[in-house]
């Protein structure tokens, strides 16, 4: 350690000799320095290199134990190329002379709440959800920042852009509508070098990815590599949601073709122009993706997987969930999400969860995951009744109905793994009877459709549903909204408003006069999936669990106020859902403490409001940051 006084001597050397400053220059001080020395010799330094921009000086100051770096990450036309340093019209003179990119602007400024102000002024006169699509994927290509902060603010009205209805048609076009890379496109063809493209990716804390093949997108079904709207609506709902950063996020596309036929003839498809691989070498492409994740990202990196078929999602969590920190959010977060819009029905009901009697419209990873989830439930709460009910006693109190009909015991020899839990002898019901008799034999309290077959819960049945029921649980939550199993205004009309309602797609208040207005309630993911990411992360957990859901499934319920209920809604408010995600998120946590899958470093805040307030430090909030070199503020 060299003392204060040879560091000036050579700090002004240097400055004499501007080809010096070619290279960082590294500082070190002692504990005993005096902070207004060092700030002097900065000063030095910064007033000759501010005009060498092709410098980045590090001072590491050893009693504070931090770098800190003294110039910005890019000076300037490229300032303005990086959507996460651009602010656009919001630079001030100061930072414009900074950075040098005083011309490279008009001569107005404006703060956040302008640009905030202009961008929904031009949303607002968009007349199509993919044209507003197409401008705030721009928007988040060009400023990162003011992306988010208009998304968090405007979150009921946006939410349905970014994400789900929108990002299905947005999928369906995505080819058409290609503007600039987002995320990391893995195919088939880089099967052994999967570690070398990661090594591609310039954030080096991703702590979150969300994955997907394409082969199963929403209810469209396979869209191959157009599939990636899907990681970067969801990872966007991430950031908007529960504050996670941006630079800490990956989307990534596993590419193995698709069997879409259409896709296969559009000379405008981003993907592989193949027929989709499957078996080993598919397992083997997705093993060493996940390999080279833990090994460069490491253990705790929270992996989701997002709309896989259905074969490969049940597989592959099952094969990862206890290896990983991962979960597959179609199958446990649509599970959780739907369990809390339960539960506010039975508020309103004021039954137990026991003592329903579901039937879903579909049987695949939503329909069964939810299934698993509510036998969980019934379990859990027949214990806190002080009631002995295994799995297999809960699972009696669901029916599913798939492609060939109504599962049931006398198919199990032709039904997929998944589905043979569920596989009840039934009597005075045939697999061939349709929905409507089923319905008639069954006499369900709860109807749930995950079907993907639009307009099948028809007038007649949905009107079986309010005979047998004076409060029928009816939750059409296919996506998107063209895939709906029915329309909320259908559901409450059929029903005279007494319909318990929720949607996987968001429909607008129905008003059915004489007084009676309701709130449809969406049964959306992102009620869910970015509170269990945000605690699994700030806790650094090294795995999901299925407890994690049913307590993220409790405490989103817990937080539907009595004014939803009132307005028939079974979720809370989109504004409110950063501090639903805070509070999920904090559960999710104290989960994973009390499970021992937190690092050994980790110290649990000793209260439940320290624990709040811990988590929601976690989370970023889009504002601008001075883009000044901090040693021209010391």
């Amino acid at each position: 350690s060299t003392s204060l006084g040879s560091q000036k001597s050579l700090s002004a050397a240097s400055c004499s000799n501007p080809e010096a400053l070619k290279y960082s220059c590294l500082i070190t001080t002692n504990y005993s320095c005096c902070i207004a020395e060092v700030n002097t010799v900065l000063r030095q330094i910064h007033k000759t290199i501010e005009t060498h921009s092709t410098l980045t000086v590090f001072v590491r100051m050893a009693y504070r134990r931090q770098y800190y770096s003294f110039l910005p990450e890019a000076y300037g036309v490229d300032v303005l190329r990086n959507p996460a340093l651009n602010k656009g019209l919001a630079f001030s003179k100061e930072e414009r002379k900074t950075l040098r990119i005083r011309g490279l602007l008009p001569s107005c400024s404006y703060d956040l709440a302008t640009q905030k102000k202009r961008v929904m002024g031009a949303l607002r006169s968009m007349t199509t959800s993919l044209d507003k699509y197409v401008y705030l994927m721009g928007l988040q290509d060009r400023n990162e920042t003011l992306f988010y902060a208009v998304i968090t603010e405007n979150l009921s009205e946006i939410a349905p852009l970014i994400y789900t209805p929108t990002v299905g048609l947005a999928c369906e076009k995505y080819g058409h509508i290609f503007r600039k890379p987002r995320g990391l496109y893995i195919s088939i063809e880089d099967s052994g070098e999967v570690g070398e493209i990661l090594d591609n990716w310039p954030e080096r804390d991703v702590r979150v990815i969300v994955v997907t093949d394409g082969e199963r997108i929403l209810g469209l079904g396979d869209l191959g590599a157009h599939g990636m709207g899907i990681p970067i609506g969801k990872l966007n709902l991430y950031v908007a949601l529960a504050g996670i950063h941006p630079r800490h996020c990956l989307p990534v596309m596993i590419d193995v073709g698709t069997n879409n036929k259409a896709l296969l003839g559009d000379w405008m498809y981003t993907g592989l122009q193949q027929e989709r691989v499957r078996g080993e070498a598919y397992d083997h492409l997705v093993d060493e993706f996940l390999t080279a994740v833990k090994a460069k990202y490491g253990a705790g990196t929270l992996v989701q997987f997002e709309d896989f078929g259905n074969h490969n999602a049940f597989v592959l969590l099952e094969k990862y969930k206890n290896k990983l920190c991962t979960f597959n959010d179609d199958i446990q977060g649509t599970a959780a999400v739907t369990l809390a819009g339960i539960y506010s029905a039975l508020r309103v009901k004021k039954e137990k969860l026991r003592d329903q009697k579901i039937l879903f419209l579909g049987a695949g990873e939503a329909g069964v995951g939810i299934g698993n989830l509510v036998a969980v439930a019934i379990v859990e709460e027949a214990k806190e009744d002080g009631m002995d009910m295994t799995l297999d006693d809960a699972r009696k109190r669901m029916f599913f109905i798939d492609s060939k009909g109504l599962v049931m015991s006398s198919r199990k020899d032709a039904l997929a793994p998944h589905k043979i839990p569920f596989a009840h002898a039934v009597e005075g019901v045939s697999a061939e009877d349709g929905l409507q008799e089923i319905v008639s034999s069954l006499r369900p309290t709860a109807l749930i459709g995950v079907s993907a077959q639009p307009k099948s819960f028809t007038e007649a049945i949905v009107r079986a549903m309010k005979d047998i029921n004076e409060r029928p649980i009816i939750f059409p939550l296919s996506n998107p909204t063209s895939k709906a199993e029915c329309t909320a205004e259908e559901a409450y009309t059929w029903t005279d408003g007494k319909v318990l309602f929720a949607s996987g797609s968001p429909f607008p208040t129905i008003d059915l006069g004489g007084g009676k207005t309701f709130v449809p309630g969406q049964g959306n993911n992102a009620y869910i999936f970015p509170g269990v990411g945000l605690g699994v992360i700030a806790v650094k957990a090294l795995h999901v669990t299925d407890r994690m859901f049913l307590t993220a499934a409790r405490t989103l319920a817990d937080l539907v106020s009595d004014d939803d209920i009132d307005q028939g809604c079974l979720f809370p408010s989109l504004d409110r859902i950063r501090d639903v995600s805070a509070n999920i998120a904090v559960r999710v946590a104290q989960i994973a403490v009390a499970e021992n899958l937190t690092p050994p470093s980790f110290r649990a805040p000793d209260t439940e409001e320290a624990f709040f307030n811990f988590m929601k430090k976690q989370m970023y909030d889009p504002v601008y940051a001075s883009a000044l070199p901090p040693v021209s503020r010391l």
